[in-house]
């Protein structure tokens, strides 16, 4: 697990991350946005934006493995849960040297590693998380990021 920003950053970033809105066609733009920036790289990943009904995009790319859509699954659920990002989820838990059995949650369900990033409209909040599984958690935030920013300059 390599060197990762702190909350206080975290959250800053994530004040930046706010869409005009959101619909399926921008769900599609944002996973296509990640599939091309893997792609290019030769990053093996699974890419995923859902929120608590519904999945709007997923994609697994080669080299990628089952294992990677079961972290997908556990690091949204703790997205969607704190509606907050995974990786500030895990640093916050690890700044106060706490876990997500804390908070009564089973590492069955609930991953608090970086990859889960919200989608987060303005005057709404969050309404879905995209989330990239597949590199050092870090490194699935940092794509996913990428791709947020890219999408919001495109709109």
């Amino acid at each position: 697990m390599g060197q990762g920003p702190d909350s206080a950053s975290l959250m800053a970033e994530a004040a930046e991350l706010v869409f005009p809105r959101f619909d399926e066609t921008t769900a599609y733009l944002l996973g296509t946005a990640v599939v091309e920036m893997a792609i290019d790289a030769g990053l093996p990943v699974v890419a995923d934006i859902r929120n608590a009904n519904r999945m709007f995009f997923h994609a697994a790319l080669p080299g990628s493995a089952a294992l990677n859509d079961k972290w997908v699954q556990r690091k949204s659920a703790t997205c969607l849960l704190f509606q907050e990002a995974s990786l500030l989820v895990g640093t916050r838990n690890r700044e106060k040297g706490e876990s997500l059995a804390k908070h009564g949650l089973s590492g069955e369900d609930y991953a608090d590693h970086g990859g889960a990033v919200p989608i987060s409209v303005a005057g709404v909040g969050m309404v879905a998380c995209l989330t990239v599984s597949g590199l050092p958690q870090v490194e699935d935030h940092r794509l996913a990021v990428r791709a947020l920013r890219a999408v919001l300059e495109r709109l």
